[in-house]
């Protein structure tokens, strides 16, 4: 399937402040982007979403009558809306502020102020999640691989089997945390395992040392996704084994590119 031109997106924005609407407007506009609909607040967002399903989704974290994080997880409840991408544009800079909106996946997270090359790469993004690349990993034989998912939320866990499914990557086992991977990993083999690092149970720390140390599966790659920021605590995990370490929110074109790294 083409690409389709971020010109082309079907956006909805929803924002309170109409200086802010403006800027994205108007930014938008930059890079020929003109099918726009503006709303105030969540609940008429959300009423309009649903009869006509957009593209993608911007929205600030702070609306009249609910969260930017009670937003996308509207969305990602909603069997019919749950793949829409969502970007989140805030001024919110605390980690318990955005780690909720993180989990529930989003293609980005940008600041206020913004710039217009963000907002650029994170459409790219949306536009690589609606239509992915088919030739990316023409070279590893994806519709065979065994790729087991781990993340405690529920949100993220499909977000990335999202991700990988559009990928072409068909054979997807998932569990919440550590302990229950483990179990898994006993009974079946894997080329790939995806997993968070903060969990219940066990951490994806413990799960990478495990696999490592006591699996009969020790060289399978691991690839983190996580929203951890601890410089201290990446270090450790790197040091646990950890093939690759991707950020939430990420771009799959990025996820894209560390499996064919690991895998090739």
């Amino acid at each position: 399937m083409e690409k389709i031109p971020i010109s082309d997106l079907a956006i909805v924005v929803v924002e309170p402040s109409t200086m802010q609407s403006h800027i994205i407007r108007d930014r938008l506009l930059e890079m020929d982007v003109k099918n726009v609909q503006f709303y105030r607040d969540g609940k008429t967002a959300l009423d309009n979403i649903i009869q006509s399903v957009p593209d993608l989704v911007i929205s600030s974290l702070y609306l009249p009558d609910m969260t930017g994080t009670e937003l996308v997880l509207s969305l990602r409840n909603n069997d019919q809306l749950e793949a829409v991408p969502f970007m989140l544009i805030s001024s919110e800079t605390s980690f318990a502020g955005l780690d909720p909106i993180r989990q529930a996946g989003v293609v980005a997270i940008l600041p206020k102020p913004f710039e217009t090359n963000d907002l650029r790469r994170a459409l790219f993004a949306t536009v690589d999640l609606i239509v992915p690349d088919d030739q990316a990993l023409f070279d590893v034989s994806l519709d065979e691989l065994h790729v087991l998912v781990v993340d405690d939320s529920l949100t993220a866990r499909n977000h990335i089997c999202r991700v990988l499914t559009n990928l072409g990557i068909e054979k997807i086992q998932k569990a919440e945390n550590g302990k229950e991977a483990i179990d898994i990993l006993a009974g079946s083999y894997f080329d790939l395992v995806v997993t968070d690092y903060n969990m219940p149970e066990m951490d994806g720390e413990a799960l990478t040392r495990y696999i490592r140390e006591n699996s009969e599966q020790k060289a399978i790659p691991v690839l983190m996704v996580t929203s951890e920021e601890s410089e201290s605590r990446l270090s450790a995990v790197q040091q646990a084994g950890v093939s690759g370490i991707c950020d939430k929110p990420f771009e799959p074109a990025a996820v894209r590119e560390m499996i064919r790294n690991m895998l090739a």
